[in-house]
């Protein structure tokens, strides 16, 4: 059976990184905010999905008021964000029910492809946990830091086949990121992935999209816009 599907948008966060004079999340994109072009994402790959959005609790009024002046009318649960990504998610999920997949996406990726998200979530029918992976590329390096704050090249190596950079929408039967979410909040908690496989939640990777980028910096709205022509 066909499990029913949710989207969690994680946009609780404020954006400090870009310094704009806006959360991130409401920046425009080709000429809509950030936050809009990723739902829209999701309803073009599944028109039926029901979407919770997360956002700091000072910015759920001004997303009101944008959809209403845009006549985005998509229906959306709003709910407010807690004092870290790990919570901001454990209040959505109050809000989903048991027996259903249920993805965890952040606000400021509108990029990936509704093919992928369609991928992922066929995917999850079998699996209880799937994230999209991306094979690192570059050349790392582990670096220590002098007494003086410069930083120096250790003589520690790292296997770049076996380092992948995680990318979302992370896919979780419902039930089961349920459950993984009671457990106390770690520092090490920086996905929803690292949260289910620390409940013993096995993970399934699927090949993601470079292009399914993450909008922090200046840099990333610029290539954001580059990639959209």
């Amino acid at each position: 059976m066909t499990r029913n599907k949710y989207l969690v948008v994680s946009a609780g966060g404020s954006g400090v990184r870009m310094g704009a004079d806006v959360p991130k999340q409401f920046l425009l994109l080709d000429g809509k905010p950030i936050l809009r072009l990723t739902i829209e994402r999701f309803m073009e790959a599944v028109p039926d999905i029901h979407v919770i959005t997360v956002l700091p609790q000072g910015s759920i009024q001004d997303w009101r008021r944008m959809c209403a002046r845009d006549g985005f009318t998509c229906p959306q649960k709003l709910v407010a964000g807690g004092f870290t990504r790990f919570h901001s998610v454990k209040n959505a999920l109050e809000h989903v029910p048991d027996g259903v997949s249920v993805a965890v996406h952040d606000a400021v990726r509108p990029l990936v492809s509704a093919a992928k998200i369609r991928e992922l979530f066929e995917a999850s029918e079998d699996a209880p946990a799937v994230i999209p992976v991306v094979p690192s590329f570059d050349t790392l390096k582990v670096l220590d830091r002098n007494e003086d704050g410069t930083l120096a090249v250790s003589r520690e190596t790292v296997d770049r086949s076996r380092v992948w950079g995680a990318q979302t929408p992370q896919i979780f039967h419902s039930e089961l990121l349920r459950k993984a979410y009671t457990q106390g909040y770690d520092t090490s908690f920086t996905d929803d992935a690292s949260v289910a496989s620390r409940f013993g939640i096995p993970v399934t990777c699927i090949l993601g999209e470079r292009t399914n980028i993450k909008i922090t910096t200046p840099e990333d709205l610029e290539l954001a816009k580059l990639l959209l022509r």
